[in-house]
Order: structure tokens, then C-alpha cells, then sequence
């Protein structure tokens, strides 16, 4: 019941932004970001609102991106939400194991871990850890072995009801991760830059989960060790709480960043169709680079349900590909088509 009082009111709040904000002056943000966004061989999504001034911009927000490691928001805030209810504590001890099912035929599969952002954690197979340790490691070092541990423990299906509660219809949890066969089979998880924005301003708000709750989440966000993206070019030391996301070809960070003495501002950008890695982290490098120097700027969203390029800065990075513009996680190994970070 809280969770539905305490996240209708942002729902309406970003729906109002999707259509009824009005356009900016040639050198606001959307001019900025333009050059960024103009791309014909990549897709690119941004969400972004200031929290204090009002100021927003979304770009091809609705549009559909596999979520790689950004569900693990969702998941770890539907294992909050049932701390909240008192189903669950953070010391619980969770068995560790790594042997899991297959959504397409229930049959077993296993996580290399090679190709996780954390190996370390497989050398606890066999023994407990507790539930905090687990949500941390699945943030902060995106470790997928946690992932799925907590994912069969909670069930997929609560993490998307979480979602739904606070108004993100689009995004969809159906499955853990590095399950081939339903990768092959298209049951993936889902995302949308506005869903995610729809979650990190919730967390913000600290009206859907209890105080503590919501600071814990936001703290452990803070600590995520894969900085290459939202991060890279701002200046040392803003705090910025957020979670990436990996896999071929996929790219993505969204965050919320705590710039010193102002409100903060909520940051999505999701990417598809990079060739280079390096190359999708510099574009969303530089959108961040521009929202930072441009946060201030006025509110504005564009045209509602009209296919556009929206704001620049920078030259040449990014650009959405077809895709209306209303207004988008791997670390380390080598991954193959649906190794997480």
C-alpha cells in the first residue's frame, strides 16, 4: 500500500514531463546534446531531470533496450521492499551455490567465473553469506553468481511487481542472468531509460521505502566500482550512485548525482549497437559530461510522440538511431552474448 501512495505522485510527475514541457532556446541542453544523439549505427536513450530546479530532457525514452546488469536495481529494491515488510533482514544468511535453472526448460546451468565482474564470490560455494553482502556484491562489483542466488531466492516475478507499483510498465525481470538458451529463445530482461529514471527518482524521494531503506540503497549505489561511463568526465568526488550495465553490443549506466550543495539529478543513458565498448562509454561520457555543465538549464522536454533529435553537446558521439525522440554491464573478461556486468 505504501509503495503504491508513495510512487503514484512520480509517476504523474514524469508523465507530466513527457508531455507537457516546453522547448528550449537554441544553446539549452537539447541543442547541446544534439551532436551526441545524431547517430545512424547506434541506439541511444536519455532520461534526465534535475530534482531541484525542474529541468528535464528525454530522447527515444520509451524505446525497449535488452537491461543487461541495470535489472539488478529492481532486484535489489524489491529485496528492500520485503525488508520493509518484514519478510527478510539484511543479516539473513543465504546459502551460496552455483547451479541454477533454465527458464525455457528448467535445465541446469552454471556461471563461469571468468566472465563475472566478481569471481571472488564463488569461492564462498558451499557456504553463507549474508543477504547484505550479497546485494552489495550484485551493485557494487555487479557480481552475477549474487544475482541469480537472490533472483531464485525472491522470484522474478517480485521484482517486477515492484516495478509496476511504482509505475514502470515497461521495464520487465523475468529471468537471471548468462542463461543462454532463454537468451537464444528472446526471454530477456528489459528496460527503458524512463523506467529507470522512474526508480532512482523514487529512491531519491525516500517516500516509497522506509528512510532507512532507502539510504542504504543509495549508499551502496555510491560504492559501484565501474566508473567508466556517467562518471568519467565530471570532476573528482561528486558522489554519484548508479549502476551499469554490459553485455555485446549493450551499454548502459543510470545514476543519480549529488552535485555539492544542489538538489541532485537523476541520469539515464542506455546504448545498442556500439561495436566497441570504449567507444560507448566515451558517448555516454559526454552526455553526462553535457547535463553536468548544462544542469542548470531551464525545464523542457521536446515535442511528445514525434521523432527528433534532442540535445547535444560535444561533437560526434551519439546519436539515436530510428527511434522517436521525446523529450538510455560488463567490466573486465571478455563477455559473450549475455555475460553481465
Amino acid at each position: 500500500m505504501r509503495t503504491y501512495l508513495g510512487l503514484i505522485p512520480l509517476c504523474l510527475l514524469l508523465a507530466a514531463c513527457a508531455s507537457t514541457g516546453r522547448p528550449e532556446t537554441r544553446g539549452d541542453l537539447a541543442t547541446q546534446l544534439e551532436p551526441l544523439l545524431q547517430r545512424q549505427d547506434v541506439q541511444i536513450a536519455v532520461a534526465y531531470r534535475n530534482l531541484g530546479t525542474g529541468a528535464f530532457f528525454f530522447h527515444n525514452e520509451d524505446d525497449s533496450f535488452h537491461a543487461a546488469s541495470t535489472m539488478k536495481v529492481p532486484v535489489m529494491m524489491a529485496l528492500f521492499q520485503g525488508i520493509d515488510a518484514g519478510e527478510r533482514r539484511l543479516s539473513d544468511p543465504i546459502p551460496v551455490r552455483n547451479q541454477f535453472q533454465s527458464l525455457v526448460d528448467a535445465s541446469p546451468f552454471a556461471l563461469d567465473p571468468k566472465a563475472d565482474g566478481d569471481p571472488e564470490l564463488y569461492q564462498a560455494v558451499g557456504s553463507s553469506r549474508m543477504l547484505e553482502e550479497l546485494i552489495r556484491r550484485m551493485i557494487v562489483r555487479s557480481s552475477n553468481l549474487a544475482t541469480n542466488i537472490l533472483i531464485e531466492r525472491l522470484g522474478a516475478s517480485r521484482a517486477t511487481d515492484m516495478l509496476r507499483s511504482l509505475g514502470a510498465y515497461q521495464m520487465k525481470v523475468v529471468r537471471g542472468v548468462e542463461d543462454e538458451k532463454s537468451f537464444k529463445a528472446g526471454l530477456n530482461n528489459t528496460t527503458t531509460a524512463k523506467d529507470l529514471a522512474i526508480l532512482l527518482t523514487a529512491l531519491v524521494q525516500g517516500d516509497t521505502f522506509s528512510p532507512a531503506s532507502s539510504a542504504k540503497m543509495i549508499e551502496i549505489l555510491k560504492q559501484q566500482e565501474f566508473n567508466e561511463k556517467i562518471p568519467a568526465y565530471l570532476p573528482k568526488g561528486i558522489p554519484i550512485a548508479h549502476k551499469t550495465g554490459d553485455i555485446t553490443g549493450v551499454h548502459h549506466d543510470a545514476a543519480i548525482v549529488f552535485p555539492p550543495g544542489e538538489a541532485p539529478y537523476v541520469l539515464v543513458v542506455l546504448t545498442s549497437g556500439f561495436l566497441d565498448e570504449k567507444k560507448a562509454n566515451q558517448a555516454i561520457a559526454e552526455i553526462s559530461r553535457v547535463v553536468w555543465q548544462r544542469r542548470g538549464a531551464s525545464p523542457h522536454r521536446p515535442v511528445p510522440s514525434q521523432r527528433q533529435d534532442n540535445e547535444n553537446e560535444k561533437p560526434p558521439l551519439g546519436n539515436a538511431a530510428a527511434g522517436g525522440s521525446r523529450g538510455g554491464d560488463g567490466h573486465g573478461p571478455r563477455r559473450s552474448a549475455e555475460s553481465n556486468r
